[in-house]
């Protein structure tokens, strides 16, 4: 049997549970990360007490705002772990959860309008919510707050930064060798910034497209690329899981 192979864009410091999830089933990878993450240094940790909700929209929110928090305010924790928390993702929830953060019930469809629909404007209007970001966020959560007649204070605490790319030859090469069965994309910056690398939209036939959930498959719609492997569940497992079906 011939093995199958993914590229993987996550940045440098993600790729690796993945690629353990896709080599279950099968799978070898290739990673080519497309963005870098940045923890931001300008900004410190307020009172948590001062909010009604916090909201965590990926991972990297996580890592930056706990380490600083660890760092700079540990006495936060305790109010961290006393608060109503969101998370977007299975695993953003995991992450909070390592540190004895509990969140609320995480949405089936992982994204934040998703997660927005599914909290009662009761729960809202007229209270205070910290929402932790990075610096390309969408904006989808302070939106619906806002709206919805609550106050959003907005902290960016990490940015994604386009990598080097210095592997970008070999990785055209392999495109174009029929050496890559899918693409995979865990975020509209990394499908965005592949492209961009690539110079062109362009790809040879029977390459599969993976977008980790509806968001990152928008993202690809918006520059001409169809997306072929939508998860049933927007995390890593469930996306290891659909791409080995649809190149089986």
């Amino acid at each position: 049997m011939l093995i199958k192979t993914v590229l993987v864009t996550r940045p440098k410091n993600q790729a690796g549970s993945f690629v353990s999830q896709l080599k279950e089933h099968d799978l070898a990878s290739v990673v080519f990360p497309t963005i870098e993450i940045n923890a931001l240094k300008d900004w410190e940790v307020p009172d948590i007490s001062a909010f009604d909700g916090i909201f965590f929209t990926s991972p990297n929110s996580v890592g930056s705002f706990m380490d600083r928090l660890e760092n700079t305010r540990p006495d936060q924790l305790e109010l961290l772990r006393k608060a109503t928390v969101w998370a977007v993702g299975k695993t953003t929830a995991s992450d909070l959860l390592a540190h004895g953060v509990k969140t609320e019930p995480v949405p089936k469809i992982a994204d934040a309008v998703t997660m927005m629909a599914g909290i009662g404007e009761e729960r809202i209007k007229g209270k205070s919510f910290l929402f932790l970001r990075g610096n390309l966020s969408l904006g989808v959560i302070p939106d619906v707050i806002g709206k919805r007649g609550g106050q959003c204070t907005e902290l960016t605490v990490y940015e994604n930064l386009p990598p080097s790319l210095e592997d970008t030859a070999t990785i055209k090469a392999m495109l174009e060798e029929g050496k890559l069965n899918c693409l995979s994309f865990t975020s509209p910056s990394t499908a965005t910034n592949f492209f961009k690398a690539m110079g062109t939209t362009a790809l040879p036939e029977g390459v599969k497209i993976a977008a980790i959930g509806t968001t990152t498959a928008g993202a690809l719609k918006k520059i001409g690329i169809k997306t072929d492997i939508i998860p049933e569940y927007f995390d890593g497992p469930s996306f290891a899981k659909a791409i080995a079906k649809a190149l089986s």
